[in-house]
């Protein structure tokens, strides 16, 4: 491992002395190094013996610091001070590799300790206490104990909105006021980019009155209890639009099919006479308690045939004009219903 300094030294293991950084000869530094005190040599205390003088004997066998090949006794100084100079080097490297560890320590443990005094400031600030939750608004403390009671929630499943036809279908649940200016409102009818002008309307129990060629006769046979009518035209073709009311559902249904002839075609206000003694335009339909019937032709009494568009477009829209007048009074009331009861807890 490298701390960014030269590497430790290779060098071959001296087999000198029979141990590692002990002279038993007391050493000289190498020529030109003066003594470093303070180091693992100590400095001389007295001059050394003679050659020659008694020496105690090694305890064990130890390679000889005395050159072999000189024949003599004369220690080999040049191996000597090379084994010192490597010790000392061996020294000089340890001791650096430590500092650079205990550097790299220090600034280690200083760096720990400025991010914990920072965290520790940044929570104080955000107002967390050993927790990473921001402090709710208003200085309110988080609970810490949450054993309490929890909300409940039923499982039962809420009911469904009412159904519109529910309240179109019977006399008993279609409460709501019904006029001819409630079902046929304004001066004018706008449908895309035709604008129908509104003449005559009527509303009348004389359900026989207002039926033409037969119609008057299955109205009242399936017990009608009223009729309202409208009258629209644009560009000479004129259109009367007839809603009669049932018990049920399936009297307006049975009403519809047995149907026959057509409604009284409805002159007035800037409107004249229409579809008198010629051939117009007759449909019957039927929503709920209610079955609607239009007939349409033109204003000058020319026969009506099929390569009369205008006049099947006028009845297509005069018709699903009146199916959605009738749905949305059944709209109506369902929504009414539905806010009833919250309406009520008020």
């Amino acid at each position: 491992m490298s701390f960014g300094g030269p590497q430790w030294p290779q060098e071959p293991h001296q087999q000198n002395n029979g141990g590692y950084g002990h002279d038993p000869y007391g050493q000289q530094p190498p020529y030109g190094e003066q003594p470093s005190y303070g180091q693992h040599n100590p400095p001389y205390s007295g001059p050394q013996q003679p050659y020659g003088a008694q020496q105690p004997p090694p305890l064990s066998p130890s390679p000889s610091p005395f050159d072999p090949a000189s024949g003599s006794g004369t220690p080999d100084w040049g191996a000597l001070a090379e084994a010192s100079a490597a010790r000392q080097r061996r020294k000089r490297w340890l001791f650096a590799g430590v500092g650079v560890l205990a550097t790299a320590a220090i600034a280690s443990g200083v760096a720990y300790a400025v991010i914990s005094t920072n965290k520790s400031a940044d929570d104080k600030a955000a107002g967390t206490t050993g927790s990473s939750l921001p402090a709710p608004p208003g200085g309110a403390e988080l609970p810490s104990d949450t054993t309490g009671p929890q909300p409940s929630f039923s499982s039962v499943a809420p009911p469904p909105p009412p159904n519109p036809m529910d309240f179109i279908s019977t006399a008993e649940k279609d409460k709501a006021p019904l006029t001819a200016d409630g079902l046929f409102p304004g001066k004018k009818l706008t449908v895309g980019d035709r604008v129908y002008r509104k003449g005559a309307t009527s509303s009348t129990t004389n359900c026989a009155s207002v039926g033409k060629d037969g119609l008057g006769t299955v109205l009242t046979q399936h017990g009608c209890t009223r009729v309202i009518r409208a009258t629209y035209e644009k560009d000479g073709v004129a259109v009367t639009v007839g809603v009669a009311l049932f018990a049920d559902q399936a009297a307006a249904l049975k009403a519809k099919d047995a149907a026959r002839g057509g409604i009284a075609p409805l002159a007035g206000d800037g409107i004249g006479d229409f579809c008198r003694a010629t051939v117009c335009l007759r449909r019957s339909n039927a929503l709920g308690r209610y079955a609607y019937f239009t007939q349409a032709g033109f204003t000058d009494g020319r026969k009506v045939t099929k390569s009369d568009t205008a006049v099947f477009k006028t009845s297509d829209d005069l018709g699903t004009f009146a199916f959605n007048q009738i749905y949305a009074r059944g709209r109506a009331q369902a929504s009414a219903a539905a806010t009833a009861p919250a309406a009520g807890g008020q």
